[in-house]
């Protein structure tokens, strides 16, 4: 089924409590909303409690929902679901920064420059939550940076700041060969 076939037939009676059309829109959505959660949250785990928690506001939100034209549900699930992940890291203890950098500078001088080799994915790990949630809304999702400032509670310069910051530690990280 499509996310156009979700939109047009579904959300009417998703909106009117029929469970079988709210588990349509969570079957139609549920591989984006966890894909978009994976990248920001550190772990699987944590990206498996943010597409719950998503699925449960679309539930209890929904009846509101007054999204119109083609895409507007899909607009509204990712933007739920990337809120809820921005909550996550929030309240998250993981590793600091620094020390992800201390064990890359480490892992750099055994290996030698030319040696080490990290990829993207492994790169984005190592920058902080907030980078690597600013990097994948704006670089992967495509939001703007209003849209990123007003999701994070934050001003527009700081996502601007955020971004610059993460691309030149990127670039740092995967070599200069590499252009965000």
């Amino acid at each position: 089924m499509s996310l156009a076939a979700i939109d047009d037939v579904a959300i009417q009676r998703a909106k009117s409590g029929d469970l079988a059309a709210l588990e349509r829109v969570y079957r139609a959505y549920e591989g984006l909303v966890y894909t978009l959660a994976r990248r920001i949250c550190r772990t699987a785990e944590d990206a498996e409690d943010v597409l719950q928690e998503t699925f449960f506001e679309v539930c209890r939100s929904v009846k509101g929902f007054r999204g119109e034209g083609p895409g507007s549900m899909t607009a509204w699930i990712k933007r739920v679901a990337a809120s809820k992940a921005l909550m996550k890291i929030r309240y998250e203890k993981y590793r600091t920064t620094d020390e992800l950098r201390e064990d890359f500078a480490w892992a750099r001088g055994r290996e030698g420059d030319a040696g080490l080799r990290v990829d993207l994915e492994t790169a984005l790990t190592r920058l902080s939550d907030t980078a690597r949630a600013v990097v994948w809304l704006h670089d992967v999702e495509g939001y703007k940076h209003e849209e990123i400032a007003e999701l994070m509670n934050r001003t527009v310069s700081f996502s601007k700041s955020q971004l610059s910051r993460a691309h030149a530690r990127l670039r740092d990280m995967l070599g200069e060969e590499v252009q965000c």
